[in-house]
């Protein structure tokens, strides 16, 4: 594996990540923690977000902070964030990563489903965001990064409720963008194509799919969870002080 590129500007810098304990966010957690960053992250699975705190420390890594939350429950993303503050200070990276891209068909969607779906994978972005900006503000500024998808670019049905909200993020991210840029706080997203996770290769990964990916594809290897980590930590770092209001495709050149 490539040697891990080190950022100065993110040594010691308060970091929250969402949806951390497995997959994509794992990944995150992890590097930022390698960064040498003050790491506290979110997941509504206990089991697998504290074995991960395990594995690290286990590894000499400095343990990340663990805070259980569900993400839908505005209330209790709002206590979380000031939990987080309290545990490494003012928040200066936001990674909006926690999402979840369960099929539906059309004719099963209800309309608390729809709700559900976009509390999931949209709503808790805006709030966040909202939850962190004063104390971000006030201690200089920082970078929020969202996480979209390529699926709603690539024109994938079988997930209508998923691939709308996917797509609004990327509107949230320019309009947030402009307000807050004043603030010094830059905004991003980050669209990452089939990444090789545990769980998609558990639901997804058919000889059909791992074909249609790599004919997709014009790099024919697996987008990587940390190729998405890398991205991310570059976004965050000082490195990128001028990059916001932009969108970044981490898939091996599908779309």
């Amino acid at each position: 594996m490539t040697e891990t590129t080190l950022y100065s500007s993110l040594q010691d810098r308060a970091v929250l990540i969402t949806g951390g304990g497995s997959g994509i966010g794992a990944a995150l957690v992890e590097h930022f923690a390698r960064q040498y960053s003050r790491v506290v992250f979110c997941d509504i699975d206990m089991d697998s977000s504290r074995a991960l705190v395990e594995l690290l420390k286990e590894d000499g890594l400095a343990a990340p902070t663990f805070l259980p939350c569900d993400l839908r429950d505005i209330d209790a993303l709002r206590a979380m964030v000031r939990a987080a503050e309290a545990a490494v200070g003012p928040i200066r990276v936001l990674v909006n990563n926690a999402g979840h891209d369960q099929r539906h068909s059309i004719d099963e969607v209800t309309p608390d489903y729809w709700d559900e779906r976009l509390a999931v994978n949209l709503k808790h972005q805006f709030f966040t965001v909202q939850a962190v900006r004063a104390a971000m503000r006030d201690a200089g500024g920082g970078s929020v990064i969202n996480f979209g998808s390529i699926s709603w670019r690539a024109g994938m049905g079988g997930m209508p409720a998923y691939t709308t909200a996917k797509a609004a993020i990327e509107g949230l991210t320019r309009s947030l963008a402009r307000d807050l840029g004043a603030e010094g706080i830059r905004v991003n997203c980050v669209l990452p194509g089939a990444v090789k996770t545990e769980r998609q290769v558990k639901l997804w990964y058919t000889p059909e799919y791992i074909q249609k990916v790599m004919d997709a594809q014009c790099i024919k290897a697996f987008v990587e969870p940390i190729d998405i980590a890398r991205m991310v930590a570059f976004l965050a770092s000082d490195d990128a002080r001028m990059c916001t209001s932009q969108t970044y495709v981490v898939d091996g050149g599908w779309i």
